[in-house]
């Protein structure tokens, strides 16, 4: 991890690059870093070729080296890979999205995105719509 410290939030791919870039929920992913948030590599990683097709590979990967020093980043470990991937069997979220749920259970955190198909869970987990911001 990045940062020690207790978990106070969990970010997916969503709100990484909402930050990033700039984006209207930016402040309050701000907020949830010096908080103390945290996000999956998987989920970084999935920044990472967000913004690497969009402002091409060496912008990307310094936006996220740049991220990965104001937060927690969590490597999957058996259990998460295994939570995510019984989430993912529902069929109703992507893989990428299924590591972001399962690791805001696991902090029991909420989960602050702006993906419609996250925000559509409600019951498994809590989640930030920044699509309000």
């Amino acid at each position: 991890m990045a940062r020690a410290g207790r978990v106070t939030s969990i970010l997916d791919a969503w709100a990484a690059v909402a930050f990033r870039q700039g984006e209207p929920a930016a402040p309050r992913v701000r907020s949830a870093l010096v908080a103390g948030a945290a996000i999956s590599d998987i989920n970084l990683g999935e920044a990472l070729y967000i913004l690497a097709r969009r402002q091409g590979g060496e912008a990307a990967i310094s936006a996220v080296r740049e991220l990965r020093g104001t937060l927690a980043s969590e490597a999957p470990d058996w259990d998460l890979t295994r939570n995510a991937a019984m989430i993912k069997a529902t069929g109703k979220l992507s893989y990428a999205d299924a590591f972001a749920v399962a690791t805001a259970q696991r902090h029991s955190a909420p989960l602050l995105t702006g993906d419609p198909e996250i925000i559509a869970l409600n019951d498994s987990v809590e989640v930030v719509d920044l699509r309000k911001e």
